[in-house]
């Protein structure tokens, strides 16, 4: 058995995503709505389970970090004292010959639309000046148009959680260091977002922001950097795939110490998954001073006062999503045909398990459907009677289904079914009543 890399991945990828229900384009009936996508019944599941598996290392298996769930619209000087509404922008150039719009610091590497096989930098249309364009999606809050407040849907979560600091200190009893997770929808009216679900205009975030003593933050910082690159590696992604990218100081953010990006090797190259970022006491001092509230924590074993520092870890859920999908894309070739599978981790697989009866006679759906409801208490698997048992393996290969189980004239007499592992292709015999204790030890 050979293996083949596949050409054209995302294309292909895109493709399977909706032939399996995972993504679809918003709004398609109308033509779509662009760089907005929607989740399909699979999508859903495999988002919900990368998000649960991020909550459960983050949040259930630490004593020191708690969770919030912020509002989207917050006050508007919020934004103005994280710097967001004066400096969140990006340049913006229009071609006067083909009427794009592109970034101004990316003309290298954006396609002109009327000349393909160049860069817009190389295309010899005339271009405008640089304008600035914030990227914050702006609408008003109030009953009436004229006389609303000007509000923000949220480019990223982090301020609502910088807000909450002393809440939710004051409410959880933690002490310094201690963190507060975050996960959810953030907006920005990106100009040119591309390559299918890895840059939108909605999108969500998985954060986390840890405060710690100045003077401390160096050490949590690569605590946490070491700590983000093994998720990875438990959530399945190949180490191969993975690498730090450190932010030079031209990249450096403005109120960042150090920044290390984890970087995945996407079929369209080596793009940022998730940030690392040691953002130093910026965030909190900003607040202290706009607000006039006192953020300072005051440590009562050495009597100290002073504003924390925070080590951030930013993923984005999406990006995620879409790492797993390309990581676990092959097309395998066989002696017959050419088999297309995703190996998701089973930690995340969408279905855990395909049920299926041999043929739709002899009793064999009836067993099939009561093991189905089964196991249906405590895992997501499908029940398919459709088609030749081939064709349903090959189904739930693209779906990412890691365990199909077949029930056959043998399961009649014996209570016994056939489970037949995704990636090996292996088949085992083994008894009916051990289903769930075997589906569980490999899923979990």
């Amino acid at each position: 058995m050979s293996k083949k890399k596949p050409d054209n991945t995302m294309n292909k990828i895109v493709s399977l995503c909706k032939r399996r229900g995972y993504v679809f384009q918003s709004s398609e009936i109308y033509g779509g709505l662009d760089s907005c996508y929607d989740y399909g019944p699979l999508g859903v599941e495999l988002k919900k389970n990368v998000k649960e598996f991020w909550w459960k290392h983050m949040v259930q298996m630490r004593d020191n970090i708690v969770g919030l769930d912020s509002s989207i619209l917050m006050h508007p000087r919020i934004w103005e004292a994280s710097g967001h509404v004066a400096g969140f922008v990006d340049p913006l150039v229009d071609c006067k010959t083909c009427k794009g719009r592109f970034r101004a610091d990316q003309l290298e590497s954006s396609v002109c639309p009327n000349k393909p096989s160049k860069m817009v930098s190389e295309c010899g249309g005339e271009l405008t000046d640089v304008r600035q364009f914030n990227l914050m999606f702006k609408t008003q809050m109030g009953p009436v148009e004229e006389g609303a407040t000007a509000v923000y849907l949220r480019p990223e979560t982090a301020q609502g959680i910088y807000v909450n600091y002393p809440n939710v200190l004051q409410s959880s009893r933690q002490k310094i260091p201690f963190g507060i997770a975050q996960i959810g929808k953030a907006f920005r009216n990106e100009i040119t977002p591309k390559n299918f679900i890895f840059r939108m205009r909605e999108f969500e975030q998985m954060e986390m922001q840890f405060f710690v003593k100045p003077g401390t933050d160096t050490e949590w910082f690569e605590y946490w950097k070491e700590q983000r690159i093994n998720w990875y590696d438990e959530l399945g992604i190949r180490k191969e795939n993975l690498r730090f990218h450190q932010h030079g100081e031209t990249e450096l953010a403005h109120y960042a110490a150090a920044a290390f990006d984890v970087e995945y090797k996407f079929p369209f190259g080596w793009q940022e998954l998730e940030g690392i970022h040691n953002r130093t006491d910026f965030d909190l001092k900003r607040h202290q001073e706009c607000s006039t509230k006192d953020l300072q924590y005051f440590d009562d074993v050495t009597r100290e006062k002073f504003v924390p520092y925070i080590v951030e870890t930013s993923a984005g859920c999406d990006r995620t999503l879409l790492t797993c999908l390309v990581d676990a894309y092959e097309e395998e070739e066989l002696e017959k045909d050419t088999r297309t599978v995703l190996r998701l981790s089973p930690r995340i697989a969408p279905l855990k398990a395909g049920i299926f009866p041999l043929v739709k006679r002899d009793g064999m759906p009836e067993l099939a459907r009561k093991i189905t409801d089964d196991l249906k208490q405590h895992m997501m698997v499908f029940y398919d009677e459709a088609g030749a048992v081939g064709r349903r393996y090959r189904r739930q290969d693209e779906a990412g289904t890691p365990f199909c189980v077949t029930v056959d004239s043998e399961s009649l007499e014996n209570n016994t079914v056939t489970v037949r592992d995704r990636d090996t292709m292996v088949q085992e015999r083994i008894n009916a009543d051990g289903l769930l204790a075997y589906l569980r030890e490999r899923v979990e």
